[in-house]
């Protein structure tokens, strides 16, 4: 990826262009959301020990990983707008959102 979204290049996965939009749409409902690539920000990786267990006992694949509040919520893929709405405890304000 030639950048931290992975909404760039020739080629754009578009699971991560909803995944993105996902991510704004909970950004303006007031979410609090940091996204983190290790090929960008590998620090952030190798600093979170849960992070760090979950990868060491699962392997890459278990990427990518969502944590709230320190707790991994989600792996191996990226959720709806519905999913993660009710992961942050939106309930059904993502079907009135599309």
């Amino acid at each position: 990826m030639c950048c931290s979204s992975g909404v760039c290049g020739p080629s754009v996965d578009q699971k991560l262009v909803q995944f993105n939009g996902t991510l704004e749409w909970l950004r303006s409902q007031g979410v609090q959301v940091e996204r983190y690539n290790p090929s960008h920000q590998f620090d952030a990786f190798a600093d979170n020990a849960t992070v760090v267990k979950a990868v060491n006992d699962h392997g890459m694949s278990y990427l990518p990983l969502i944590l709230l509040n320190g707790r991994i919520v989600n792996h191996s893929s990226y959720p709806s707008r519905e999913e993660l709405a009710a992961i942050v405890g939106l309930g059904g304000a993502a079907s009135t959102a599309l």
